[in-house]
């Protein structure tokens, strides 16, 4: 829970362009991972533990907490790794590590780094929570419960006062919106027996995501499954029962997606955000629920469903192999130069035309994700309508630019 009393807003962070997009839309914390051992850590070019005293900085100047996500299965070989992590995080200041090893939880209390429980430990009753009360202060539930066995937990922890190290009241996390395993909390080994890449290493290859004809073995009896890839659940959405989600006494709200882009991480952010701020201002309507899910389907998502929030019984299934996303991004060019006097920038274009009114993403590093209307440019300092490759664009933008930003044109899917 944050200090205003407002639940609390977990963003991903793959990457530092996605770190900024989290930041600059309004999130409350952060998790993300440094080198390997962790749940994400071939899904995205994770950050070096040179990283973690600029994550920090950034975090700190606008009071986001930091969460290291220290999650796989943790072999004795990487013990070492493990106590380098831990130190040099607590030696940057980072708030908090996410983790599901006992050797990891007890570096960690042993640095007095605050611990906080993976989904990857299953947790799924209050008993648990007590147990792991001894040594962590914040707890992510399994998926696979229900609001009613969500609040069932929060309530007990408030009646009996179950308090962690801190001397707080143990919070309760879940997952808000992302996409879905369907592994019992992520608990998975097709990706290891089918390419010997352990996906509770971080290495998974997403075996789930592809269309399967099933065989009956003794009678040689085919089923395939129209329209339906039966082992790859659509992403979870709460977006329309997120008042349900702070009635059950949910403390942290967490949005998956590590492994996407910066656009993604900005939308959904800011997304969440907006109707996290309705509901305490009592703006939360039918109206902007339907706006929220507009914007939620414009970037990346297999469709999306309720999850086991609501009481389902069976999952739904995910249509294609890839993303329903209404619009995608187009690589237009690559940033030039930034004139701070006048707020112009100038990109080299070098893949796709583009024209006066086009919707643009410009995204970096230090940028984030910044999404903007086209409005009056120069082509080779020359007023134009339209820009194509080869040609040097100048346009005003309400924020600086770097060489190692990249321009994108937003396109309908």
């Amino acid at each position: 829970m944050t200090s205003s009393g407002k639940i609390e807003l977990m963003a991903p962070a793959g990457n530092f362009e996605s770190l900024q997009a989290a930041l600059d839309n309004g999130c409350d914390s952060v998790y993300f991972g440094v080198e390997q051992l962790n749940m994400r850590a071939r899904a995205t070019v994770n950050f070096t533990l040179e990283d973690l005293p600029e994550i920090a900085r950034r975090c700190n100047e606008k009071n986001v907490r930091t969460y290291l996500t220290l999650n796989t299965i943790i072999y004795d070989h990487d013990l070492s790794i493990v106590k380098t992590l831990l130190t040099q995080a607590k030696e940057a200041g980072i708030t908090a590590v996410i983790a599901s090893d006992q050797a990891v939880i007890a570096s960690a209390r042993s640095l007095g780094i605050e611990v906080h429980i993976s989904t990857q430990l299953n947790v799924t009753n209050v008993e648990t929570v007590r147990f792991y009360s001894l040594f962590a202060d914040t707890m992510v539930l399994s998926r696979e419960l229900s609001l009613r066995q969500v609040k069932k937990i929060t309530e007990t922890i408030e009646k009996e006062q179950i308090k962690g190290p801190s001397g707080n009241l143990v919070e309760i996390e879940i997952f808000g919106h992302g996409a879905l395993c369907m592994a019992v909390s992520g608990k998975c080994y097709l990706s290891l027996h089918a390419h010997n890449s352990s996906a509770n290493r971080g290495a998974c290859k997403q075996n789930c995501r592809k269309k399967y004809t099933v065989i009956d073995q003794e009678s040689g009896f085919e089923i395939e499954i129209d329209n339906e890839y039966m082992m790859s659940p659509k992403d979870l959405c709460t977006i329309d029962f997120l008042d349900q989600i702070i009635d059950a006494g949910v403390q942290v709200l967490k949005i998956e997606g590590r492994g996407r882009a910066a656009d993604y991480v900005a939308a959904v952010t800011r997304t969440y955000r907006e109707a996290i701020d309705a509901i305490y201002d009592q703006t939360y309507t039918q109206e902007r629920i339907k706006s929220w899910m507009e914007t939620l389907s414009t970037v990346y998502n297999r469709g999306f469903w309720s999850g086991y929030y609501l009481g389902q019984k069976l999952g739904e299934w995910s249509d294609n192999s890839g993303s329903n996303a209404t619009q995608k991004k187009v690589y237009v060019g690559k940033g030039m130069h930034y004139f701070a006097k006048s707020g112009i920038a100038e990109f080299k274009i070098e893949a796709y035309d583009i024209k006066k009114g086009d919707r643009m993403l410009i995204t970096g590093p230090t940028t984030g994700a910044q999404e903007f209307e086209l409005d009056d440019f120069l082509v080779n300092d020359a007023e134009a309508d339209k820009a194509g490759k080869g040609d040097s664009c100048t346009f005003k933008v309400p924020f600086r630019i770097r060489l190692s930003d990249k321009l994108y044109k937003m396109v309908e899917a």
